[in-house]
Parts: C-alpha cells; sequence; structure tokens
C-alpha cells in the first residue's frame, strides 16, 4: 500500500473531495474600494468624484471614458450609467493628518497601518476606510461619516454651510440593496427631468403659437393707393401746366444744371490773384516757343 519511499497515502490524497471556495480577503477588497478609482483601478488622487450609485473615480479617468466609449477597458460595467459630466460630483474631502502616502520611509522594520485612510470625517474625526459608513452631499459634494449625520441633525452642510435635503445624501461603496435602491432613485430623477424638460418645450410651442395668432393680420389697401398716386400724378401735372408734362421738368434740370457751371476765369467777382491758382489762368499758358518738341508729362503741357 505504500509507495517506492515506505510512505503511506493519507485519505484526501487519494479521494478528491469538493473544492473549496475561495474567500476573499476583507482588508484587499476593503483597499479596492476606498483606495482605488473603480474605472481605472489606480491609486485615488485629487480630484476624486463620485457617480449616482456612491463609487469613487479619479476625474481623468472619467473624462477619458466619456470621451472615448469606444475603447475597451477592464471595468467598463461600472461606469455605464455616466453619460456625462453632470451624473459625476466631484468631492470636497478632509484630509487625514495621519496619513503619509508616499512620503513614507519603506526601508526598515516599521508597522505598515492598512487600515489608514487618506481621508476623514471632518466631524467626528472616523478615518475612510471601509470600516465605518460615509456618505456625500449632492448639492455640494462635501464628504461626512453616517454617524455624524445622525449625531447632528441640521439641514445645512457642516462644512460649508449650503442647504440640503434627506434626498440629497448619497451613500459611498454602500452595500448591494443600497446600491439597488440607489439606481431606483436614479432612474426617478432622470425621468422626472425628462418630463419638465417636455413640458417646457410643449409650453414654448403652445406660446409661440399663441404670440402668433394674437398679431393682427396686415390689411394691404391696394386701391386707394392706386388712388393716391393717380392723385399725385394729376397734381404733379397741374403743376407742370399745359405746355410741358413732368417729363419736360425732368428734362430741364441737365440744363440748368450744366447752366450754373461756370469757369473761375470767367467770374468777375474773383480777385486776379485768385484765378492765378489754377491752370486755366492765362500766366500758366505757355507760348509756342517755350514749349519743346517732346512731350512732358507736366501739368503745365497744353
Amino acid at each position: 500500500m505504500g509507495c517506492d519511499g515506505g510512505t503511506i497515502p493519507k485519505r484526501h490524497e487519494l479521494v478528491k473531495g469538493p473544492k473549496k471556495v475561495e474567500k476573499v480577503d476583507k482588508n484587499a477588497e476593503l483597499a479596492a474600494k476606498w483606495k482605488y478609482c473603480a474605472l481605472s483601478q489606480e491609486k485615488l488622487r485629487r480630484p476624486i468624484v463620485a457617480c449616482d450609485l456612491g463609487r469613487l473615480y479619479n476625474k481623468d479617468a472619467v473624462i477619458e471614458y466619456l470621451l472615448d466609449k469606444t475603447a475597451e477597458r477592464p471595468n467598463a460595467e461600472a461606469v455605464v450609467h455616466i453619460r456625462g459630466t453632470k451624473d459625476i460630483k466631484e468631492l470636497n474631502l478632509t484630509d487625514n493628518p495621519e496619513w503619509e502616502g508616499e512620503r513614507r520611509n519603506a526601508k526598515g522594520d516599521r508597522y505598515e497601518d492598512i487600515h489608514c485612510g487618506m481621508f476623514i470625517c471632518p466631524v467626528v474625526g472616523l478615518e475612510m476606510n471601509g470600516k465605518h459608513r460615509f456618505c456625500y452631499l449632492q448639492t455640494c459634494g462635501c464628504v461626512f461619516s453616517d454617524r455624524a449625520m445622525k449625531e447632528v441633525k441640521t439641514e445645512i452642510c457642516h462644512k460649508c454651510g449650503d442647504p440640503f435635503k434627506d434626498e440629497d445624501i448619497i451613500v459611498l461603496n454602500g452595500t448591494k440593496e443600497e446600491v439597488e435602491k440607489l439606481r431606483e432613485k436614479m432612474e426617478e430623477r432622470r425621468t422626472k427631468a425628462k418630463t419638465k424638460k417636455s413640458k417646457k418645450s410643449k409650453a414654448a410651442v403652445s406660446t409661440a403659437s399663441e404670440s402668433k395668432d394674437d398679431t393682427p393680420p396686415q390689411s394691404v389697401d391696394v386701391p386707394e393707393t392706386s388712388a393716391i398716386q393717380n392723385g399725385v400724378e394729376s397734381s404733379q401735372s397741374d403743376v407742370a401746366g399745359p405746355s410741358g408734362s413732368s417729363s419736360s421738368s425732368r428734362d430741364t434740370k441737365p440744363s440748368t444744371i450744366s447752366a450754373t457751371k461756370r469757369s473761375i476765369q470767367s467770374m468777375e467777382e474773383k480777385s486776379e490773384a485768385f484765378k492765378s491758382l489754377f491752370t486755366t489762368h492765362s500766366s500758366a499758358k505757355r507760348t509756342k516757343e517755350q514749349t519743346s518738341n517732346w512731350v512732358t508729362h507736366t501739368p503745365y503741357h497744353f
């Protein structure tokens, strides 16, 4: 019954039983939710945003996803419900003074606290590491612990002072039941927004149609205008007299204009000094003896 070396096999080595279910390490699960981005699986760094379901993301990763949704990503299911930047809210977080992050020296023997969170509650001081429930306000984005919201019940934010309602409180990294409730609220909120938009569009169309109906139609009296024109023409013919018509009066205008145009040299009221300024004066003209055989481009050549 033994092997070559004289060993005796045991029962669990010969009989294969059912496989043990692999259990997820709780510490690793909490670190993945509260310290890493739900989309890119990179470490959370400011600016940090949250969706309507309470998941944490790096803002850069969400913007890259919105710009190019066709790219293949490992955790694209976590952001299917995000349609644009309006579906996310930038969080106003409070830093943990005990969190060293990359500043700590990893060399040497040193105790490393895995449960130390990067952020804390500004009211109670609890660390945001997954052991305590945290929530944020959709109105301002401030993050508080659930204990602080229950102990200090107010309708104003503890950090910035903005008013909020119970509907604006969203749990961060909640359970499956809480995520389903948040999903239902999100769908209800979106349906309400769609109905409001449709009502506004219908109201705008109705007001535009009413304004068109209220404006009276502009009546055009063609015979009256023609009569007025005929009256004007008759008056013009009367003024012109029997000897000439309006056309003859128009023909006389250019003759009068040409008659008014006179040469400066023929004006008796002007002095000789003033007339000598122009090239039409006799002093500006040259005699035949002064003119040359070739043509020059001068204003005194005639």
